[in-house]
């Protein structure tokens, strides 16, 4: 690029052999010659200071390693979305030398050339679903030219670009009309803080992916103060189009700071990034779902009266998020999937429902994602359960789900959330929840039993903490059963003998068939079984079919359809009884 700029480089984003960066400084760097753009990377390693000169501040970075002064014509300012749509999806002319014959009017007029110019805005013309990722797009171009060449383009990837500004992207989307998919990440974006995109610009915008775009509360604040650690901030200043250059010198210092003034009614302190995306919101009204990942967001405000039909929410790695913060989203109507990993979070508690009540927040969520946080405690999973409509949980790397209790844990999960029907994007099977109702229900029968409980329901009065700690555990008693004493005795150590369970043969359909007894192990796995049977019966192998009955639970059959899965895990126990068809 020239050497020679105007001042309003400061805030657009450039490339620097592949790698970018946002202008911060534009001007002289004494004692060197001529002009240079200071710049802060993307890649702060790719730097060398953070801002500083000789003693003398030019701009503010981040990271202390984060700033750069280059020469202005090595950064790549970028190109129109035009130029990249063209250089991305037009064909090679066949052969431009070919002449033609067209009529222009009335008049034939003969062309070289024109065919493939034709055959070029025809294609173009016909997209639908494009993906300008890394094109180094800037900007619109021309006012008009996109709506005129690509009209009816509906999804458009243009993430890790060169956009610096919300009003940048507005130029593009109010020329395509039917633009329902927006991939804008990875993009260091400036939201408006004045008014809102003209209505009508993002009217069919339904997907909405903003992760990584980089603005933040803290990184207005960091990088528009002037202030001096240890004393108070100097003037404020912003990138804002305002191309004024000039030299402070802080009260409080001698050093001296070259910045951009700001406009005297710009307001920054308490600007947050989600506070610009809801003022940007009104412009979306058809929007479905928001991606707003890794922009370090802080929940401030609530949404009122906007996103009221966003069905999924991405707000993982945003670690500035608390339970507190996610109340002020709890009552947007249609959200049914919100994903909240790596935010950080450890505790969760809806205060509007008490112990095996329903609550009212997040009234429509079905699914939601909570993988790679800090959750220990079995007080979070108790409070999942009071979330009415929850179908699938995903909470992949907790401290509550690793290590050498992983396995039961997860039976644990499924049997306190009674209506979760995926875990970890695993289908819960019929089987696979008794099983695990079964087991808790048993785990924790002793420790019922002292707090209370009791198998006559008159006498059954379990305390106050009991219920807390476990507030299905009533219901599970309800649906199998209160535990009996002999499942309450301490469990024996490991031994084989302790392990066989007895249990009844029959074969329903064969009712010349005698019933056997069989003592088996319950780490037998189905396969297994039916390889004994297949020998006692003389059946072979693959036509049979097992399941199984509980004196527990009278005329219900649970079939045993997994061959690779044990006894144990069918939750079968002595007493019940084999039923083998073929």
């Amino acid at each position: 690029m020239n050497d020679t700029l105007t001042s309003d480089v400061i805030g657009r984003r450039v490339s620097v052999n592949g790698e970018c960066a946002t202008v911060r400084f534009y001007g002289t760097v004494p004692p060197v010659a001529g002009l240079w753009l200071g710049v802060e990377w993307d890649n702060p390693e790719r730097g060398k200071h953070d801002g500083s000169h000789g003693g003398t501040v030019y701009f503010k970075c981040s990271h202390p390693t984060g700033g750069s002064f280059i020469r202005p014509h090595k950064a790549n300012f970028g190109v129109d979305f035009l130029t990249a749509l063209r250089d991305r999806y037009e064909d090679e002319p066949e052969d431009d030398a070919k002449k033609q014959i067209v009529t222009i009017g009335n008049i034939p007029v003969e062309t070289i050339g024109f065919g493939s110019v034709i055959k070029k805005q025809s294609q173009l013309s016909e997209l639908r679903d494009i993906s300008l990722r890394s094109c180094a797009v800037s900007c619109s171009g021309d006012k008009g030219d996109i709506a005129s060449t690509c009209p009816n383009i509906r999804v458009v990837n243009l993430s890790q670009n060169l956009l610096s500004a919300w009003e940048e992207v507005t130029d593009i989307a109010e020329q395509l009309r039917h633009l329902e998919v927006l991939d804008l990440s990875e993009n260091k974006l400036r939201f408006p803080l004045g008014s809102p995109a003209p209505v009508g610009t993002f009217a069919a915008l339904k997907v909405l992916v903003l992760n990584r775009t980089g603005v933040t509360w803290a990184e207005l604040w960091d990088r528009c103060s002037l202030g001096i650690a240890g004393r108070a901030p100097g003037p404020a200043c912003q990138a804002l189009g305002t191309a004024l250059f000039c030299r402070v010198t802080c009260l409080h210092t001698s050093t001296t700071v070259h910045c951009q003034t700001q406009a005297e009614d710009t307001p920054v302190v308490g600007a947050s990034v989600l506070v610009q995306v809801l003022h940007c919101a009104q412009g979306w009204p058809a929007l479905e779902e928001l991606y707003l990942k890794s922009n370090n967001i802080s929940i401030s405000e609530r949404p009122a009266d906007v996103l009221q039909l966003v069905r999924l929410l991405d707000l993982s790695s945003n670690q500035s998020i608390d339970e507190n913060q996610l109340f002020l989203i709890a009552y947007l109507p249609r959200l049914e999937r919100l994903i909240l990993g790596d935010i950080g979070i450890s505790s969760l508690h809806f205060p509007d429902a008490g112990v095996g009540c329903k609550t009212a927040m997040f009234p429509s969520l079905q699914s939601l994602v909570l993988d790679d946080n800090r959750i220990s405690q079995w007080s979070v999973i108790n409070e999942l359960d009071k979330l009415q409509s929850l179908h699938s949980l995903s909470c992949l790397r907790n401290p509550l789900t690793v290590g050498s209790e992983a396995k039961t844990h997860l039976q644990f999960i499924i049997a306190k959330i009674g209506q979760l029907r995926t875990l970890n994007r695993c289908e819960i099977r019929p089987e696979e929840r008794r099983g695990a109702e079964l087991d808790y229900r048993k785990a924790f029968g002793k420790e019922w039993k002292e707090a209370g409980g009791h198998q006559d329901p008159d006498q059954d009065r379990p305390s106050e903490a009991f219920l807390a700690a476990h507030p299905r555990y009533q219901a599970l008693c309800r649906k199998y059963g209160a535990p009996e004493d002999g499942e309450l005795k301490t469990q024996q150590p490991f031994l084989l003998k302790n392990q066989l369970l007895t249990l009844k043969i029959n074969c329903p359909d064969r009712p010349d068939q005698k019933a056997l007894e069989k003592q088996l192990p319950d780490s037998m796995t189905i396969q297994k079984v039916k390889g004994l049977l297949s020998r006692l019966l003389k059946v072979p192998v693959s036509d049979l079919l097992l399941a199984y009955e509980s004196p527990k639970m009278p005329g219900r059959e649970i079939e045993l359809e997994n061959d690779q899965q044990s006894l144990q895990f069918y939750s079968v126990e002595n007493g019940d009884c084999l039923l083998v068809r073929w």
